[in-house]
């Protein structure tokens, strides 16, 4: 891209761009060079520094250019001129001729090459566009032909003319009403996470009303019109309402099935989207994101169309079938400019990925921080100095990735616009199918990128190894995942509609009031379509913020239990969920019964007679006394009998894999234990007698020695 810029700029006519040029090869403003073969060329223009276009409107579709000879002239018409006696009139007032070179302002009305050499009447009233010295028509209507769809409601400009008129009046009510959508997006953004809990309930409920009573409704029908059928069509709309019944009836219970299956899931998607408010209230500058990346695709996108307008200014004057002067490129070089394009969606992907790696890295920050108040002064900059310093690389493998499946859905996209009504149906259902396949894809790479960004900025990991880990992650929780993206994008959905609504109400209210002009249509589609974007913009980073806290969700209870030294990092509302999980798969497991409430011990063949004499035997230790099987002890216990009964609650194992691992272990934690906690050791045969004089040793040294009790690994008869 670097390098097309560059060459753009050297061998390009940065004077051509700025100035213009006419048909003849002569830039504007200044004296010029003879091209050979050209009649008119190398003409001395110093005086005349504005293009002009003798048929403005006369516009090729297909090549996006205009198709009318330029010149070169002092001053564009400042009003509408109809004859050849305005033009001449024009051209002996203010010295700009606006027919071609080779005639004089005298021949205008004589002359009869005139009504080829001068412009096509009437020629409309014109300005200069700024810094680029083009007339352009102050009436823009001409210039419908690159809107179709509109050309029948554009073509009539005093409706026009009414439109513009609307908007500039209104334009107070416009700025108002778009603040207005921003600060709805805004405080949206702060009730969801108090809300979220009634508002998805309510969501579900309106959707099972909805299907019901949709579904009665036709039942209703159908029953209804059964009744009475007189002629064919009677009958032929109760078979079609027979149809629609039975589709419904199937959606309705395909309805249910999912809800019944997805109902627990749902509580993970309202206690994320609380998290997601708290990480709003620590990270409040994630507000202004999408206007940063907005900000630097603006400037982006300006670089591109300038190195684009420069690349069109290169190459060498040669003359066209018409006989006037084009320039073109030769070689391969001409071909830069589909490099240009690839770099266009390729480092706009870019972009939005560093957005994307932005979030996920503050917000991974905040989530795998326990202590909030430790949180960086400012958790997005840091995001943004991790990703310039050791990610980038990440982010442009994966907008490339993206790019390789843009680039052929928009070539699909182009051939099939071509060959719109020249194709047959099968050519064309194939192209959609394609382009319907490729958008797919596109859309599952773009998620999975996200969470591969959030694998990095959890692991430093690169792309390939985090995109593995995140796609396995979001399989292991494929309901989770369809949960949170089917209600919490509805949600979302929702608030933007919501938004949209607020904004065109209030709208509606002000416009009315409003009587300087008669149509009012345009104003509020602006503002709509301004508050829908704005709307977008803000819950886009909620939802990604939510995915982001989900996949550290998902990669903490993966990892973590909560037992010591394995602590969940999760927020509260997050622990809450997963101990209600737990809750409610120990009570599906345990059978419901009264015995079943408490844990049992891992054995299959131990009496109720064995547990009993377990039970006794523990209760029977005195503190500081020695403990079960011990060489001097006072109590035994059978051998086939369990070491552990199902009233010893607070208790300690040891596991270790030699003897000298024991010692240690045992040094170090029993001085830190309290008298009433039961210490089991199990080893096997051949090391108990080891074990034994190991512990004896710690307890003789020991003044209050812990209890510890002795089990050889034969005196369980659960494998």
């Amino acid at each position: 891209m670097g390098f097309i810029c560059g060459f753009s700029i050297a061998t390009g006519a940065a004077a051509r761009l700025l100035s213009g040029y006419d048909s003849y090869g002569n830039i504007c403003g200044q004296k010029n060079v003879k091209v050979e073969g050209i009649v008119n060329s190398g003409l001395d223009l110093t005086h005349r520094k504005y293009v002009f276009f003798l048929d403005p409107c006369n516009i090729d579709l297909v090549h996006q250019k205009i198709k009318s000879i330029a010149l070169c002239v002092s001053a564009c018409p400042r009003k509408e001129l109809k004859t050849l006696a305005d033009i001449q009139n024009f051209a002996e007032t203010n010295g700009s001729t606006l027919c071609s070179y080779e005639l004089q302002p005298s021949e205008y009305t004589t002359d009869p090459r005139a009504a080829k050499l001068c412009p096509k009447f009437p020629v409309p009233e014109s300005a200069p566009i700024p810094f680029f010295h083009r007339c352009a028509p102050v009436n823009i209507s001409c210039y419908a032909k690159f809107a179709e769809a509109l050309i029948t409601f554009v073509s009539d400009s005093s409706v026009l003319h009414r439109l513009i008129s609307g908007v500039m009046t209104s334009k107070e009510i416009i700025m108002g009403l778009c603040l207005l959508s921003l600060v709805l997006s805004m405080i949206l953004m702060i009730i969801i996470r108090y809300i979220s809990r009634v508002l998805v309930w309510i969501l579900t409920i309106l959707v099972i009303l909805g299907s019901l009573g949709g579904t009665g409704v036709l039942w209703w029908l159908y029953a209804k019109q059964r009744m009475s059928l007189e002629t064919q069509v009677a009958k032929d709309n109760l078979q079609a309402l027979l149809i629609y019944a039975i589709a419904a009836t199937v959606f309705t219970v395909i309805l249910f099935l999912i809800m019944l299956i997805m109902r627990k899931r749902v509580a993970l998607t309202i206690a994320l989207f609380h998290v997601a408010g708290k990480v709003f209230i620590h990270l409040p500058l994630l507000v202004f994101q999408p206007f940063w990346t907005f900000f630097v695709l603006i400037l982006f996108w300006t670089y591109w169309i300038a190195v684009l307008l420069f690349l069109g200014t290169t190459g060498s004057p040669v003359p066209n079938e018409e006989g006037f002067v084009e320039f073109r490129m030769a070689g391969p070089l001409k071909y830069m400019w589909w490099y240009h394009v690839v770099g266009l969606i390729w480092i706009s992907e870019f972009i939005l990925a560093c957005q994307q790696m932005t979030v996920a890295g503050a917000v991974v920050t905040y989530y795998f921080t326990r202590e909030k108040r430790n949180l960086p002064f400012t958790p997005i900059l840091a995001s943004v100095n991790r990703l310039v310093c050791y990610h980038l690389g990440t982010v442009a493998k994966g907008s490339f990735i993206i790019t390789l499946v843009k680039i052929p859905r928009m070539i699909l996209m182009y051939i099939h616009t071509q060959l719109k009504g020249k194709e047959n149906a099968c050519a064309r259902c194939m192209l959609k199918a394609c382009i319907c396949c490729l958008w797919c894809l596109e859309k599952c790479l773009t998620y999975l990128n996200q969470n591969a960004y959030t694998a990095t900025a959890i692991n430093s990991t690169n792309f390939c190894t985090s995109a593995k880990d995140a796609f396995v992650i979001l399989v292991e929780n494929a309901l989770r995942v369809a949960a949170i993206n089917t209600v919490g994008d509805f949600m979302l959905f929702l608030g933007k509609v919501l938004i949209v609504c607020s904004t065109g109400l209030a709208g509606i209210m002000l416009l009315n009031y409003q009587r300087d002009y008669t149509i009012w249509v345009l104003p509020l589609i602006i503002v709509c379509l301004f508050a829908f974007l704005v709307a977008h913009c803000f819950l886009s980073i909620y939802e990604m913020v939510v995915d982001v806290l989900f996949l550290c969700f998902a990669i903490d209870t993966k990892y973590n239990d909560g037992s010591p030294g394995r602590e969940f990092y999760m927020d509260k509302v997050l622990m809450e969920f997963v101990e209600n999980s737990r809750k409610s798969m120990k009570e599906a497991g345990r059978g419901g019964g009264a015995e079943g409430r408490e844990l049992k011990p891992m054995e299959t063949t131990a009496t109720s007679k064995m547990e009993t004499d377990a039970v006794v035997i523990n209760q029977s230790i005195p503190s500081g006394g020695k403990g079960l099987d011990s060489p001097s002890g006072t109590t035994s216990v059978h051998r086939q009998g369990p070491c552990c009964g199902p009233k010893v609650f607070c208790s300690v194992s040891v596991f270790c894999s030699s003897t000298e691992d024991l010692l240690g272990t045992l040094e170090e934690i029993l001085p830190k234990l309290q008298k009433d906690v039961s210490v089991w050791i199990m080893a096997k045969d051949s090391a108990f007698p080891d074990v034994h004089t190991l512990l004896d040793k710690i307890e003789a040294a020991s003044e209050d020695p812990v209890p510890v009790n002795r089990c050889s690994a034969n005196s369980l008869k659960s494998p």
